[in-house]
């Protein structure tokens, strides 16, 4: 459980510098998108890749990305 929560934070931080929304997310708010990200990454996309605590990475990586792309056009700050 912790393990998987670590990787899913790691996962999420990957994803926000990606983006360019890393340092706009907590902690929290990366852990969420790299637990999220790798479900709808591994449902996507499968399980193919280095894989650790369960979540393959490249995919996981790639659902992280998506989920934050979404969330930042609906909830992103308009400027």
């Amino acid at each position: 459980m912790i393990w998987s929560i670590i990787v899913g934070g790691l996962i999420g931080f990957i994803a926000g510098a990606i983006t360019n929304k890393g340092g706009a997310m907590g902690i929290i708010a990366n852990i969420i998108a790299g637990l999220l990200g790798s479900s709808v990454g591994q449902a996507l996309f499968g399980k193919w890749g280095p894989s650790l605590a369960g979540m393959s990475l490249v995919p996981s990586i790639l659902g992280a990305v998506i989920v934050i792309a979404v969330v930042s056009f609906f909830f992103g700050r308009r400027e």
